[in-house]
């Protein structure tokens, strides 16, 4: 039986966190942190994506600060954020786009507009929700 909405709109987070390039990284870090997410998209002025910074990023950019012994305090998004990003618009199906996410071990992607504005996200969980939701009784 399949789902009863498939399309990205319906299940994307809708006002995602988002940074810009020279948002410092520990900032960065701690809207990972207090928003409890597992990454945020990274946009220029005009919200256009460009790069997605993870956990990981973040992780890898404090380990190598912190051998290196750098300022942490002074690195910023651009220097750590993956900048090739796959985006998916709103009227994508949610079942391609997860098998999409799955084949290239993405655990988000951003939504965007004609334009190529971030309107939102589309992450693991939130298809895990839209999948849980359809099982749950009416």
């Amino acid at each position: 039986m399949p789902l009863r909405s498939v399309k990205v709109r319906d299940h994307m987070v809708r006002q995602p966190i988002l940074v810009h390039p020279d948002t410092p990284l520990l900032e960065a870090m701690e809207r990972i942190l207090t928003n409890k997410i597992s990454g945020v998209a990274v946009v220029d002025q005009e919200q256009c994506v460009v790069g997605m910074l993870s956990e990981l990023d973040c992780l890898k950019a404090l380990l190598a600060g912190t051998y290196h012994q750098e300022d942490v305090g002074a690195l910023k998004v651009a220097q750590y954020m993956v900048r090739d990003v796959e985006c998916v618009r709103a009227d994508e199906d949610i079942v391609d786009v997860g098998q999409s996410m799955l084949d290239h071990k993405h655990r988000r992607r951003p939504v965007i507009d004609s334009e190529g504005r971030v309107i939102g996200q589309l992450t693991c969980r939130s298809i895990l929700g839209a999948i849980q939701a359809f099982n749950e009784p009416r």
